[in-house]
C-alpha cells in the first residue's frame, strides 16, 4: 500500500473495531453516481463532522489491492444491490490537502508537487505504464492499461483557499487540469469526491470545478442524514453509557438541520461526551472561535443585535444567495450568517417568512443556534469587549434585571422600548413572535440563572415568557407580558388570567409579574410590576 494510490483499509478497519456508527449507506448513494453525469461531487460540511472518516471508508470500499468484504459484511452497504459491483474494484487516489503544506512551502507549489507525487506513485505501482510529465496524460495511460477508471478522493479540498490565499491560483489550476480537461476527465474518472468545509467558490474566474454537483450544509440533497449522527444512532450509543442521560445529550449536541434530515447531532461532541462521561463543549473548543469573533465584530447592518436574538433562542431570517463561498469576501449580514451555517455555528431550515403577514405561504431561510454547546460559545462572545454593541446590549439587559427585581417599572419600560425599537421596523412592531423576541433579547443576561419557558402548561397566550430559576439560585420566578394598545395594568391582568402565577407558586417560587403595554401610534411603553410571595417560602 502507498500513501496516495490505493491506501487500503487499515484506517477504516480500526474505526470499525471501535464502536463504529454505521454510515456506510452513503456508499449506496455514491455508487449511483459512478460513471454518470453526476460523477463529480463536492460535499462540504462543518469541521469534525465525519468528513475524513467518510473518505477512509471510501478508500476501504473502492480500493484495489485489499479485500474489505469482511469489514463491510455486517454493515448497511452489504445489503445494497450495488455492493459487490464496486467492492475493491478501482484504483483510488486519496489526498488529504491539509497534509501537504509541509512539503510545499505552505501550499505555494501545490500544483507541481501533487502532480509529481501522483505520477511517482503510478510509476511505483504500475511500472509498465509509460508515464509522462503531464499529469492527465499519465492518468489516461493508466486507465488504458488497467481497463478501469479511477476514483479520486480529495479531503479538505478548500484548505489552501481558506488558509493561504496566495496559493489559490496555483491550486485551482491543479483542479482545473484534473476535472475540466475536456472529455479526458470523463474518460479518466469513474467518481471524484471532494470534501471540505466550504462549497466551491462562485465566480467564473475562480470556479474551475463548475461541473461538480454540490452538497452542503445549506443544500445536502439526499445526503443529510450522513452529515452527523441521527437521533436513533445517538439513542443506541447512550444505551451503552447509562451514566449519561439521553435527554441531556440531546440538549447539548442535537439541533442541526440538513435539508429534510432534522435532529442531527454533532458526532465529534457526542463521541467525546461518551468517552469522558461528561457534557461540555468539545467541538466548539476545537473550532476557530477567533474567526467567529472577527466576523461578528464587523457588525454589518445590525448583525450584533441579531446575534443577541439568536443567543436568546430566536430564529433569524437570512438570504444565502449572494454568498460567494469565500471566508474573505463578506459583504453583509446575510453573508456572515451563511458562513456561520457552513462552519457549524448555526443551523438553518426553511420556514415561514417572518416579514410576511400571517397565513402567507412564502418560505425563507431561518438560521438558529443548534444546541447548548454552540450557545455557550456565543455567550462567551457576548462578553467580548471588542463587540461594543453587544457589550452595550448586555449591560442594558443587566440593568433591566436590576430594575425588574427592585420594582423600577419606569426603568423596565424604557429598556424594553429601546430593545423594541432596535430590532424591529414599524411594519412588524406588533407581530406576536416579534414581541416574544423583544422579551428574549431584553432579558438575555438572566439566561445563565433562569430557564426560559414560553409555554407553561396552564398558559394560553403566545407572547408571555416565563423565567424559572435554575437549581441552586434563590431569585424569584418572572413572567413578562408585552402587549400593544393595552395599558400596563391590563397586560398584568392577562398574566393572572392565564394562571401562570399559580403554576409557579406551586413550584415553590416567589413570582415577579411584569406587564408592559404600549400605544401603537406613539410606540410609548409603560410598565407595571407586582410581587407575589410564595406562602410556603422559597425552597
Amino acid at each position: 500500500m502507498s500513501e496516495y494510490l490505493n491506501p487500503g483499509n487499515v484506517t477504516f478497519g480500526e474505526l470499525v473495531s471501535d464502536n463504529y456508527v454505521d454510515k456506510t449507506g452513503i456508499l449506496a448513494l455514491l455508487n449511483q453516481s459512478i460513471n454518470s453525469k453526476r460523477r463529480f461531487i463536492c460535499m462540504s460540511r462543518p469541521r469534525r463532522f465525519g468528513k475524513s472518516i467518510t473518505a477512509d471508508m471510501m478508500c476501504a470500499y473502492y480500493c484495489k489491492g485489499c479485500d474489505s468484504r469482511d469489514l463491510f459484511q455486517s454493515l448497511a452497504i452489504s445489503a445494497d444491490p450495488s455492493f459487490d459491483r464496486h467492492l475493491n474494484k478501482y484504483d483510488v487516489f486519496y489526498i488529504d490537502i491539509t497534509g501537504q503544506c509541509i512539503y510545499t512551502d505552505y501550499y505555494r507549489n501545490l500544483r507541481s508537487y501533487l502532480s509529481k507525487v501522483i505520477i511517482d506513485e503510478i510509476k511505483e505501482q504500475y511500472p509498465e505504464v509509460e508515464c509522462s510529465d503531464r499529469l492527465m496524460t499519465t492518468l489516461r495511460r493508466l486507465v488504458e492499461y488497467t481497463g478501469n477508471k479511477i476514483i479520486m478522493i480529495i479531503d479538505e479540498w478548500d484548505a489552501p483557499i481558506r488558509e493561504n490565499p496566495e496559493a489559490t491560483t496555483s491550486y485551482l489550476d491543479f483542479l482545473r487540469e484534473l476535472f475540466k480537461n475536456g472529455n479526458i476527465s470523463q474518460r479518466v474518472f469513474a467518481l471524484v469526491y471532494m470534501t471540505g468545509i466550504m462549497p466551491i467558490i462562485k465566480g467564473a474566474s475562480q470556479s474551475p470545478v463548475s461541473n461538480f454537483i454540490e452538497y452542503s450544509a445549506l443544500y445536502p440533497g439526499d445526503y443529510g442524514e450522513f452529515f452527523g449522527f441521527t437521533e436513533s444512532e445517538v439513542r443506541e450509543l447512550c444505551r451503552s453509557k447509562p451514566e449519561l442521560n439521553f435527554n441531556d445529550v440531546k440538549f447539548w449536541y442535537d439541533g442541526y438541520h440538513f435539508g429534510s434530515a432534522h435532529s442531527i447531532y454533532n458526532p465529534f461532541a457526542v463521541i467525546n461526551a461518551l468517552e469522558f462521561l461528561e457534557l461540555r463543549s468539545f467541538w466548539a473548543e476545537t473550532s476557530a472561535s477567533e474567526a467567529l469573533k472577527t466576523h461578528i465584530r464587523a457588525d454589518f447592518d445590525g448583525l450584533q443585535e441579531r446575534i443577541m436574538l439568536l443567543t436568546a433562542g430566536k430564529k433569524v431570517k437570512f438570504d444565502p444567495s449572494g454568498f460567494s463561498n469565500s471566508v474573505d469576501n463578506l459583504k453583509n449580514r446575510d453573508d456572515v450568517f451563511t458562513l456561520l451555517v457552513h462552519l457549524g455555528y448555526l443551523t438553518q431550515e426553511m420556514g415561514p417568512d417572518p416579514d410576511e403577514s400571517e397565513g402567507s405561504n412564502k418560505l425563507c431561510h431561518l438560521a438558529s443556534i443548534p444546541n447548548e454547546e454552540v450557545r455557550q460559545e456565543f455567550k462567551r462572545i457576548l462578553k467580548d469587549p471588542c463587540s461594543k454593541r453587544m457589550v452595550e446590549l448586555l449591560k442594558q439587559s443587566e440593568q433591566l434585571m436590576k430594575d425588574t427585581e427592585t420594582g423600577n417599572a419606569d426603568g423596565v419600560a424604557k429598556t424594553i422600548q429601546k430593545a423594541h425599537d432596535s430590532i424591529y421596523s414599524p411594519t412588524f412592531y406588533n407581530n406576536e413572535q416579534a414581541l416574544r423576541s423583544v422579551i428574549r433579547m431584553a432579558y438575555i443576561s438572566c439566561e445563565d440563572r433562569f430557564a426560559r419557558v414560553e409555554e407553561l402548561p396552564s398558559g394560553h397566550g403566545i407572547a408571555d415568557v416565563a423565567y424559572v430559576p435554575k437549581k441552586g439560585t434563590s431569585q424569584p420566578a418572572m413572567v413578562v407580558e408585552l402587549k400593544w394598545n393595552v395599558t400596563a395594568a391590563e397586560a398584568l391582568s392577562q398574566i393572572k388570567a392565564r394562571d401562570y402565577t399559580k403554576v409557579l407558586l406551586n413550584m415553590g417560587h416567589d413570582v415577579i409579574l411584569v406587564g408592559i403595554g404600549y400605544e401603537d401610534k406613539t410606540k410609548a411603553h409603560a410598565c407595571k410590576i407586582e410581587f407575589l410571595l410564595n406562602p410556603a417560602g422559597t425552597p
